[in-house]
């Protein structure tokens, strides 16, 4: 098959394209950025230079495909002109035209756990926007909705105040349990459903590697980085608020982040998912927590 795959040569992009390419397909990779060229042919892949904001770039591009990849990155999160929720709508649209246009049949969508509402979840209702979009796509289209579980690469984020207070600090944790997902993980589960979809089927499918307690990913991350005593403390609302308002951040994003991290605690997020229970993918934390020790040591 000819295949779009979109997100550049990111944490689940890459691993994608060589599992694409490994199995004989015809994959394009789309980036926004020149320099990437060359390290997409060299995975064995056509590069698709431009973004995903220009419309026409798109439909020309998706032209032919048998399949596509799509996918948003939020970004922009201190730009405090930056409207979220009007950005992700406008790529929603934009990819329905070139879907629409190239009459690419197998569809597969990076949503999120907590798009099945729009209410208490947050950041994360653009998800729920973006799934809303996808539909108005004609019925003989296929799509998957991969809902990914919170990302194990997003404890990098902590590295900050682990290095200075030797805890991490949010507005959940503690003993509250949360799935976790390698991006290796969502990628098999993406090649997967490439293959199997079938036509004009829509469906929603979870994608998670480990079931943890915030105190047990501590730990993990803590024994892999010589603190063995490491603790994932509870902060308020207002206090997790705070300081992203005093780190410059873009005030409705941060409101949001605090919002989805509350929906964490009260069950909001997961409530959807716990009724649709994935079987739990390869990569453990345990795995994960050797990439974290690297990352971790190579930091200032």
């Amino acid at each position: 098959m000819k295949i779009i795959v979109t997100g550049s040569l990111g944490h689940i992009s890459r691993p994608l394209t060589e599992i694409l390419v490994k199995q004989g397909h015809d994959v394009t990779v789309i980036s926004s950025k020149p320099e990437r060229q060359k390290e997409i042919e060299a995975l064995g892949a056509k590069a698709a230079i431009g973004t995903m904001e220009d419309a026409e770039f798109l439909i020309r591009t998706f032209a032919g495909a048998d399949a596509a990849y799509c996918m948003e990155a939020p970004g922009h999160f201190f730009d405090h002109d930056f409207d979220l929720m009007a950005h992700i709508d406008m790529l929603g649209h934009n990819y329905v035209q070139a879907i629409a246009a190239s009459g690419i049949k197998r569809v597969i969508h990076l949503s999120s756990i907590g798009a099945h509402t729009d209410k208490g979840n947050g950041i994360l209702a653009f998800h729920y926007n973006m799934e809303q979009i996808m539909h108005t796509l004609p019925a003989d289209v296929a799509i998957t909705f991969m809902r990914s579980v919170g990302f194990y690469y997003n404890l990098f984020a902590f590295i900050g105040t682990i290095k200075t207070q030797s805890v991490i600090a949010s507005n959940y944790g503690d003993d509250d349990k949360d799935p976790w997902v390698s991006p290796f993980d969502i990628a098999d589960a993406i090649a997967e459903e490439i293959e199997n979809q079938k036509p004009g089927e829509r469906k929603v499918r979870y994608v998670a590697s480990d079931e943890l307690t915030c105190n047990e990913v501590a730990g993990i991350l803590g024994e892999a980085i010589g603190k063995p005593d490491l603790k994932w403390i509870l902060i308020s609302d207002d206090q997790m608020l705070k300081g992203m308002l005093a780190s410059g951040m873009n005030p409705a994003i941060a409101k949001g982040l605090v919002e989805m991290n509350a929906s964490r605690r009260n069950g909001i997020l997961y409530e959807d998912y716990y009724l649709h229970q994935p079987e739990l993918g390869k990569v453990k934390m345990k795995d994960f927590a050797k990439e974290f020790a690297a990352v971790y040591r190579q930091s200032n």
